[in-house]
């Protein structure tokens, strides 16, 4: 299967609303990435397709770059539940007011 179907077939970052489609999408395009570094040694490959695969990989590289930095933005910025002994502590606060030296 060519790399573009892949793509096509897991969803362009455009059109992502999950999280699920995104490290979808992270996964298939490490895939490539290891099955382009592999395909790179093979000793048979000519000097045209050894330059297309290069090509490959930095094409793939900078989309799987940007996929990590929106699954990163995305943890980053994701609210985090407010636990409820923290609430709840909150109300055990005894505050005091104290007397300072009068002159």
């Amino acid at each position: 299967m060519k790399p573009e179907a892949l793509l096509i077939q897991a969803g362009r970052a455009d059109n992502m609303t999950e999280t699920d489609d995104l490290s979808r999408n992270i996964h298939v395009l490490k895939e490539l990435q290891r099955k382009a570094w592999h395909h790179l040694a093979d000793p048979a490959l000519t000097s045209f397709e050894r330059r297309e695969t290069r090509n490959q990989i930095k094409e793939t590289g900078a989309e799987l770059r940007s996929y990590l930095a929106m699954m990163s933005e995305r943890t980053r910025f994701r609210p985090r539940p407010v636990e409820e002994h923290a609430v709840s502590s909150l109300d055990k606060f005894e505050f005091r007011l104290l007397a300072g030296n009068q002159l």
